[in-house]
């Protein structure tokens, strides 16, 4: 209990420094913390993810500066995927990724989701859930406040009517889909694209489910347990048969139909759900 309780001190003292660094920065608009440790689904691996809003970025030099207060070295300025830095505290070892986002371009997001109702191939609802599970650390004008009160709206059916048709026809049912792509990757032994075309069949396949159930998506991390937590609509035996579908895309005979006739069986239970809400025609 003991341990805990430092190590809970020492994550909020080095959250209170992050945000007197931050906020000494004139563009700073708001800090914001999200990621699993808003989201109830931290645990010992789990680093902190802190978001800085603002219409112009700081500077590499500022950034490296702030890093310094924290860690000796780490990585200021990766651009591979949100721009943003990484490096891990060295009071309490804890890792801190840092992106850096400009407020009007969360603003667009969240409008092309909750105004204009525009689904993705996969995840598209994360944003939406990234901006509704965050805690605002600092803020000016209530900037960051007032975005997520906006966002705390019912989940638009219209919304979740374009997610579906536009992720449900690309399971099986276009002359592209990914099970097709993926009958012609266990044809070529092709373990790469065998594994590629699962990766995307799943991505799609959980979007419809959170879609299905107006849950926003949570992201890439323990989405079974968020399916099994959080959704009422759910397939049939979901967690038995996506592990059936993993543990055939690894298997080391290439040519195995057991891969494919799992996701068959995985397919047929979603268009079960989605058919008793008249969400689909068999």
């Amino acid at each position: 209990m003991g341990d805990d309780l430092a190590g809970r001190s020492g994550v909020s003292s080095l959250t209170d420094a992050l945000v007197t660094a931050f906020r000494s920065l004139p563009a700073t608009l708001a800090v914001v913390l999200a990621g699993s440790r808003t989201s109830g689904i931290a645990d010992s691996r789990s680093d902190m993810d802190l978001y800085i809003y603002a219409d112009s970025p700081p500077s590499l030099e500022e950034r490296t500066i702030i890093m310094h207060q924290f860690a000796d070295h780490g990585e200021i300025g990766n651009t591979f995927w949100e721009p943003g830095d990484e490096w891990a505290d060295v009071r309490t070892r804890l890792g801190v990724d840092i992106m850096y986002r400009r407020p009007q371009w969360m603003e667009q997001e969240l409008k092309r989701i909750l105004v204009h109702h525009q689904a993705s191939l996969g995840y598209s609802t994360c944003f939406w859930h990234n901006v509704l599970t965050s805690t605002p650390l600092w803020e000016r004008q209530e900037w960051f406040t007032k975005l997520q009160a906006w966002a705390r709206q019912p989940y638009p059916v219209t919304l979740k009517h374009a997610i579906i048709a536009k992720n449900h026809p690309i399971l099986r049912r276009t002359r592209s889909s990914l099970l097709h792509q993926l009958e012609l990757a266990v044809l070529r032994h092709d373990l790469v694209s065998r594994n590629h075309r699962v990766a995307a069949l799943l991505a799609s396949y959980f979007d419809i489910v959170f879609a299905l159930n107006e849950v926003p998506h949570p992201g890439e991390k323990r989405l079974v347990e968020w399916v099994l937590s959080s959704c009422v609509h759910v397939p049939r035996d979901l967690e038995a048969q996506i592990t059936a579908v993993l543990c055939a895309c690894t298997a080391h005979r290439e040519s195995d139909q057991s891969l494919l006739d799992h996701v068959q069986t995985l397919l047929n239970g979603l268009d079960e759900v989605l058919c008793a809400q008249g969400l689909i025609n068999r």
